[in-house]
């Protein structure tokens, strides 16, 4: 076993991409040593400019292995005591002459056979296939081609160093031949530098400009933040923004860079989003308000960092210039929804004007259901400031800052809102309501805002289903799954009663026909995502036919606390033998003239003293489930299938009527434990 150093050149590699593809690095690295047999770990580290493993034990040869042959069965193969050209075929296949085919009984019947041992080979003759298998299956959406178009990457690849035991190992891919050569930081120089040892490529990285460690580096960078948090400062980090910068510096060094203060009348949202998404900028806060600096990690090697300071706050300066015009002229602007009429939705639904018209009257609607709530937080005429709030929620897609900044849609338009004197509830369901617009995002903070929210979730599902744009597989090109997602988390957050069947139906009034069932089950679908339990005990809540969604969720917890009790796996046959018994029967109501024996009466007598509130599900489940002994003594004493037919239908009545008080919960014949 022997040390194997590989370094894959690259020019820059583009961080968002290369990101996305990190997590599947090391197992596709691991899938190659595998296929090869030749397994070992190893150590993974990366810059912008350099992909790098390390195998700190690494074979000389793969391993042994066996190869097996299958191929005809016995009477294709052999015809009276003569081998067949399809024998004969196999046995140039395993090259071995035909004295050597074999038969073998393989799932009870014989087939042609031959088992092959084949030795190891050199490792060091197959390390340039593996490389290039391993680079080839790595995917980062878009590729680049040079060589005359015949070589593709996400970047072109410009280097190979492959050291084993601290030899060269020569091979050519992708246009390029391996080398005991590595490529230094720019900053000191454009040549590459001589490796001797694989000792000498890691203790002289620094010296070359380079850490490796992408930790390393994230680590120096936060160091370096605290450095210059001492000033009496506090920089935002952002853990999606840190990787990025992680991942596009080979040495990097944190600056203190400053704009004009003026800038600060524009909305801070505006300029953070300006350094973050166009610069790749730290915003800076001082006594928890955003100040005029900001923090550049630079990837430049130099004893004198002034210019790069200077260059880049002449570059955020024109960035905030155009932020400051776009800002004072939507301010001067109408702020109102009329020129969304001249923005196209979707072609079948119309403009945006059309979707807040529709979104309008669904609001209209959730507010009739939820108008005790509305009244205390926006006082007796909240419906004046519903219509408002909704008809200038798009408002902002006019505007020339959110054309420059999309993903400020909602938020600009509050701020445009406040200062055209619009009630604050307005301003704050303007703000909210794309929320939630992520897993770990926050749901609106109101039921005034979250009835704006779901009006334009919902007038996305139902007018998408409507023309038929549904989700199919992982293809949501409109994001309806998030939509719905957004829909069951208010409702759950906010604690608002939400029957989804007659909302729908309701709703898809306005729209063009379609089967609304398929919407309703698509959102209930969402559902088995919210909960980390057994799907069945999910589907047998869904299947209960509520369609309340606070309802809904209450029954699932309720049912999953009590199938993970550990005595109820070895109870639950008695149950399931009663959901059993009950399929497809029809059940009428217990006639007790017509009870014969005390078992009869027995389950009779305790199910009709059962007294929990019905809206407890725990306790109701409890109950229902403790009838488990006199079930048993019906079960053991108790012929259902009576000659009688009043007298079995009446016993079917009996425990249907238990089963009919569990399916208020949950279809318990779905459970399966």
């Amino acid at each position: 076993m022997k040390e194997l150093l590989i370094e894959i050149g690259v020019e820059e590699l583009p961080a968002i991409p290369f990101l996305k593809e990190l997590p599947n690095i090391r197992a596709k690295w691991q899938a190659v040593l595998s296929e090869y047999r030749l397994e070992s770990e190893f150590d993974f580290y990366f810059t912008p400019r350099r992909l790098v493993f390390f195998h700190k034990n690494f074979s000389e040869l793969q391993s042994d292995t066996k190869a097996e042959f299958i191929g005809a069965p016995k009477h294709v193969a052999l015809k009276d005591g003569v081998f067949t050209p399809a024998a004969l075929s196999f046995a140039k296949k395993c090259e071995i002459s035909q004295d050597e085919l074999s038969f073998k009984e393989i799932n009870g019947k014989e087939v042609l056979y031959y088992e092959k041992s084949l030795k190891g080979e050199n490792s060091k003759e197959l390390l340039g296939d593996m490389i290039e298998k391993f680079l080839l299956s790595l995917n980062f959406g878009k590729s680049m081609r040079w060589g005359n178009g015949e070589f593709e990457f996400i970047r072109p690849i410009r280097s190979f160093l492959c050291l084993f035991d601290n030899k060269n190992v020569e091979f050519s891919k992708f246009g390029v031949k391996s080398e005991a050569l590595s490529y230094p930081h720019r900053s000191i120089g454009y040549e590459k530098v001589k490796i001797s040892t694989i000792l000498e490529y890691f203790n002289g990285a620094k010296d070359r400009g380079i850490i490796l460690d992408p930790d390393e580096r994230r680590a120096i960078i936060l160091e370096q933040f605290k450095n210059l948090e001492k000033n009496g400062i506090n920089i935002q980090i952002d853990d999606d923004l840190l990787s990025e910068v992680v991942a596009i510096t080979e040495y990097p060094t944190a600056l203190l860079g400053e704009f004009e203060s003026e800038f600060l009348a524009v909305p801070s949202e505006v300029i953070i989003t300006s350094m973050k998404e166009n610069q790749r900028y730290f915003p800076v806060f001082k006594d928890s308000k955003l100040a005029n600096k900001f923090v550049v990690v630079s990837n430049a090697i130099t004893d004198d960092n002034s210019l790069i300071v200077k260059g880049n706050e002449k570059v955020l300066r024109a960035r905030l210039s155009d932020a400051m015009f776009f800002w004072q002229s939507d301010l001067s602007s109408e702020f109102s929804p009329e020129k969304l009429k001249n923005i196209t939705y979707l072609k079948e639904l119309g403009s945006m004007y059309d979707k807040e018209l529709r979104e309008l009257k669904i609001a209209k609607f959730l507010s009739s259901l939820y108008k005790d709530r509305l009244s205390s937080e926006a006082g007796v005429n909240y419906e004046s400031k519903i219509e408002r709030a909704v008809m200038l929620s798009k408002a902002d897609l006019t505007t020339g800052m959110v054309y420059e900044f999309t993903e400020l849609q909602g938020i600009m338009g509050h701020y445009y809102a406040r200062a055209k004197g619009e009630d604050e509830v307005v301003v704050n369901a303007i703000k909210e309501q794309y929320l939630p617009d992520g897993e770990n995002s926050a749901t609106p903070s109101s039921v005034f805002s979250s009835v704006v929210a779901l009006s334009a979730k919902l007038d996305a599902l139902v007018g998408l289903f409507s023309v038929g744009k549904i989700p199919s597989g992982t293809k949501d090109p409109y994001a309806l799954r998030r939509a719905a997602n957004g829909v069951i988390k208010i409702v759950t957050a906010l604690n608002l009663e939400f029957n989804l069947r007659e909302i729908l139906v309701e709703i898809s009034k306005n729209y063009a026909k379609f089967d609304v069932s398929v919407l309703e089950n698509f959102i209930l679908d969402r559902i088995y995502t919210f909960f980390d339990a057994n799907p069945s005990i999910i589907k047998s809540c869904i299947n209960s036919d509520e369609r309340d969604i606070l309802s809904l969720f209450k029954a699932i917890n309720a049912l999953n606390e009590v199938t993970n009790k550990p005595s109820f796996k070895e109870n639950f046959s008695t149950f399931k033998r009663l959901a059993n018994i009950i399929k497809d029967s029809e059940i009428s109501a217990v006639d007790e003239s017509l009870l014969q024996n005390e078992f009869e009466k027995s389950l009779n007598d305790k199910f009709k003293s059962l007294s929990s509130n019905p809206n407890d599900f725990n306790a109701r489940l409890t109950e229902l489930f403790g009838l488990k002994p006199q079930i048993d003594e019906f079960f053991d004493n108790v012929m259902i299938n009576a000659d009688d037919v009043k007298i079995k239908a009446n016993r079917i009545a009996i425990i249907g009527q238990i089963y009919k008080e569990f399916l208020k919960i949950a279809d318990i014949k779905e459970i399966s434990l």
